[in-house]
């Protein structure tokens, strides 16, 4: 039996075309984070929707301040995170020895974020991009789920210390990799923070110049990861069968 390139073991050099095509895919993700987080600190109580400690932190400084108006903002976003990552997780489930560069699991989760995302979008546009009052905490909430989903679809995909919406440790990640000479190991990680600050910039223009037209970046980003990811891995069962194979030293056709 032939053995399906994503289960290859890793070669010298420049990374594997499906290696190449999944960093590419997470990549533009982190852009859709970017914006669903800039949305969060400037329409939607100022708290962030994909990075937990800051909204922690912040509930520390709104008791520290007695504003409960950011301290129940920053529980909406927590509480909307913790929901989409247990949703995610149970869609995405584990990722198992030997898995496809990219399983179809991924792409099924990422489908339910891009549900999500789209209620968020129709709220928003019935609040004409100013959303206000009891609205703005379920659109946290759901802007937050979102988030949790996606974070839990890239989990998925069983790459230590990969992530579209913490990205603290990939920052230092990247350091200690040039720090270390490893430069190829840490393109990566730079593409993933340029991604999240494009993102980021995206999204605030739109927010301050356009708001009606802001979902359109995290949906249009998703649309174009689920896309991709149908056209360059359409299926993950050859992949994770073959991987089973040749851990069992089965012999190739």
């Amino acid at each position: 039996m032939r053995q399906d390139p994503a289960s290859l073991p890793p070669t010298s050099g420049a990374a594997r075309p499906s290696q190449t095509t999944r960093n590419v895919l997470v990549s533009v993700l982190t852009v859709a984070t970017g914006a669903l987080d800039v949305v969060g600190i400037l329409r939607l109580g100022g708290v962030l929707t994909s990075v937990m400690t800051a909204n922690m932190v912040l509930l520390g400084v709104s008791a520290g301040k007695h504003e409960a108006s950011l301290a129940l903002h920053a529980v909406a976003a927590f509480a909307g995170y913790i929901v989409g990552v247990a949703v995610g997780s149970r869609v995405a489930g584990s990722a198992p020895k030997g898995q496809p560069t990219w399983p179809r699991r991924v792409s099924a989760t990422l489908g339910v974020e891009l549900g999500v995302l789209a209620v968020f979008a129709t709220g928003w546009e019935t609040s004409g991009g100013h959303p206000i009052g009891a609205t703005t905490y379920w659109l946290l909430v759901a802007d937050a789920t979102a988030s949790g989903i996606q974070s839990a679809a890239v989990l998925r995909l069983g790459v230590s210390g990969l992530s579209t919406t913490y990205l603290t440790g990939t920052l230092t990640q990247l350091v200690a990799g040039l720090r270390r000479g490893a430069k190829r190991d840490s393109n990566l990680s730079v593409a993933l923070l340029l991604a999240v600050v494009l993102g980021a910039a995206l999204g605030s223009v739109l927010a301050t110049e356009a708001p009606r037209l802001m979902p359109i970046v995290p949906v249009g980003a998703l649309l174009v990861v689920l896309a991709g990811a149908q056209l360059a891995f359409p299926g993950d069962r050859a992949g994770i069968s073959a991987s089973r194979r040749s851990a069992q030293g089965s012999p190739q056709a």
